[in-house]
């Protein structure tokens, strides 16, 4: 778990994916199309992917990916993204994070 939380507080936001993960891809498209530059962790080709996806899953990570972490908290999995983006609690999570400035 010491590896997730040392990479998911380097940047504002990181996105623990899979680069064959439709989801995960979907998942980054709507950070990016935010205006968001999220520090993106393909876990299938990380040398630690296996650790890293043991620990996302102990987190309660199901399925482990994408898992989306915001100032260095984990936001939950492309459910939860999707839910606060509609809401639009995820533009406030960014803005206090310091990953949009508008």
């Amino acid at each position: 778990m010491d590896v997730v939380a040392t990479l998911a507080s380097q940047r504002a936001v990181v996105i623990f994916s899979k680069s064959t993960c439709c989801m995960s891809h979907a998942i980054k498209r709507l950070f990016y199309e935010q205006g968001v530059s999220p520090a993106i962790v393909e876990i299938d080709q990380d040398m630690y992917g296996k650790d890293i996806e043991w620990a996302l899953a102990r987190l309660g990570c199901s399925p482990p990916v994408p898992a989306v972490f915001v100032g260095g908290k984990f936001v939950g999995t492309a459910n939860t993204v999707m839910t606060l983006h509609l809401n639009g609690s995820l533009k406030r999570l960014l803005k206090e994070a310091g990953a949009l400035w508008l």
